[in-house]
């Protein structure tokens, strides 16, 4: 059997969705673990990263159920829903990795004086550089995935009617 054919397609596109099940899981697992430790107050923080792995859990399953069953609507919004997901990720990707630190002045008369601001600046620039090249890691995944699922959307399941349109 041919690699790249309708078992491999089903079966590299139900793997990406089983990985993004276990991220979406991972990140309302760490939230959870940062609220209950009480690493992270803000329940805007909290319900962000939950609804983001809320989110990603969902169209995972819907990835997943329509590569099971060779679902052809659902393959189609699967596609959709990933590429405008990859859109949006990848402007954000983009600018937090763009990210361009303001120069504070500083009102001392040393020359080593250092404002909260700029500390908390260099430290958040470097947090935004790696949270963009995860999200761009990610993004590119998502391109994968579109191309997997209109790959074996369009293709004939060998076990079906052969007089069937796809």
């Amino acid at each position: 059997m041919v690699c790249g054919g309708f078992a491999c397609s089903k079966n590299a596109l139900c793997a990406l969705n089983v990985v993004y099940m276990l991220v979406g899981l991972l990140l309302i697992g760490v939230a959870a673990w940062g609220k209950g430790l009480g690493l992270v107050s803000s329940i805007h923080i909290i319900g962000g990263v939950i609804a983001v792995g809320v989110f990603l859990l969902l169209i995972a399953v819907a990835g997943l159920v329509g590569a099971v069953n060779h679902h052809q609507v659902l393959l189609f919004f699967y596609m959709i829903i990933l590429g405008l997901v990859f859109i949006f990720q990848f402007g954000i990707s983009c600018s937090c990795l763009a990210i361009n630190r303001s120069k504070q002045i500083c009102k001392s008369r040393s020359s080593t004086c250092q404002m909260c601001g700029e500390k908390f600046l260099k430290h958040s620039d470097e947090a935004l550089k790696i949270l963009g090249g995860v999200g761009l890691f990610f993004s590119f995944t998502e391109i994968l995935g579109v191309w997997l699922a209109m790959r074996f959307r369009n293709q004939k399941d060998p076990r079906a009617n052969p007089s069937a349109f796809l």
